[in-house]
């Protein structure tokens, strides 16, 4: 492993533009395929052969309205009114029966029989169920029932629409990983005392994931895939990316302080450490791959999203 490692390295050196423009067309490929096909992400988890499953399944098939997705409007009288004056209670009926016309919805539960009116009688909550999940909605039904709101707010009210069926399943990096790819720069920069140094590893870090993630994207449009996976390959993307990058950034960087030619040290740095590289790697990957064998399916696709990531990064 470690000669062949040596001569892939020798010979990425020697090649070192086209290796670069590769990578670049694999990206490129990855989201070309992500716009011409979509991606559609599902959370629907499910547990096959539990009792919890079963139970969920026959409130499917029995009370469809129930087992489907949800959403919510808030109306809201302005200051010095209440939501059950003559003019506010006609607007807000007028909204719910409108909502009840609107596109999959099995069910509209008022803010008087759900019990959801404040003790100052300013603000009510009214329940909208569909009979499907949300991944299942169709393009335009969340606009539709949006739209039922225009006569309450042409009455005075304020309102809101919102819940379960508006999670939008889109993967939005949070200000954790952000500040992590920050100390993670700053740590960098002081272990090797050079900007452009530390930049290479999370460089090669953002290619890998990028390429992975856009690559799940992708492949979400014909298999299942949650934003937790997504999430998960994101993390461990990251992590690996930069750890594996810089176990070889670091050899090279050593070799050549001790005066050895760039190209043999591009070679015996992915010889030796990327040696490492591949192993722990494999290492990695094994176990996440191991996740299938709980037959859960959200749960293997979460290893697999993961494994397809990592795989990338040691790549």
């Amino acid at each position: 492993m470690a000669t062949w490692l040596y001569r892939l390295g020798l010979g990425a050196h020697r090649r070192r533009r086209l290796v670069l423009a590769v990578w670049l067309a694999v990206l490129a490929a990855a989201v070309g395929t992500l716009i011409a096909a979509g991606g559609k992400l599902d959370n629907e988890f499910t547990i096959p052969g539990s009792e919890s499953q079963r139970a969920q399944d026959t409130m499917a098939e029995d009370f469809p309205a129930a087992a489907g997705t949800s959403a919510q409007i808030v109306f809201t009288a302005p200051e010095g009114s209440t939501i059950t004056d003559p003019a506010a209670a006609q607007a807000v009926r007028r909204t719910l029966a409108a909502a009840q016309d609107a596109p999959q919805v099995a069910a509209v539960i008022p803010p008087d029989k759900a019990g959801t009116v404040t003790p100052d009688g300013r603000t009510a909550l009214a329940q909208v169920n569909y009979d499907v999940t949300r991944s299942d909605l169709d393009d335009g039904t969340l606009d539709a029932l949006e739209d039922t709101a225009r006569t309450a707010e042409e009455a005075g009210l304020t309102v809101s629409v919102g819940g379960q069926a508006y999670g939008n399943g889109v993967l939005t990096p949070s200000v954790l990983e952000l500040l992590g790819v920050v100390v993670a720069l700053a740590v960098l920069a002081l272990t090797f005392g050079s900007l452009l140094a530390a930049g290479m590893p999370l460089l090669t870090a953002f290619v890998g994931i990028g390429t992975g993630l856009v690559g799940l994207l992708a492949a979400s449009s014909a298999v299942t895939v949650s934003s937790t996976a997504l999430s998960l390959a994101l993390m461990l993307g990251l992590a690996v990316g930069i750890d594996y990058a810089l176990f070889v950034l670091s050899r090279h960087r050593t070799q050549l302080a001790q005066g050895m030619d760039p190209r043999e040290s591009a070679g015996r740095a992915v010889g030796t450490a990327g040696n490492a590289v591949v192993f722990a790697g494999t290492t990695v990957i094994i176990a996440l791959v191991g996740l299938a064998v709980v037959r859960i399916p959200f749960l293997t696709v979460m290893g697999l999203s993961a494994a397809a990531t990592v795989l990338i990064a040691v790549l």
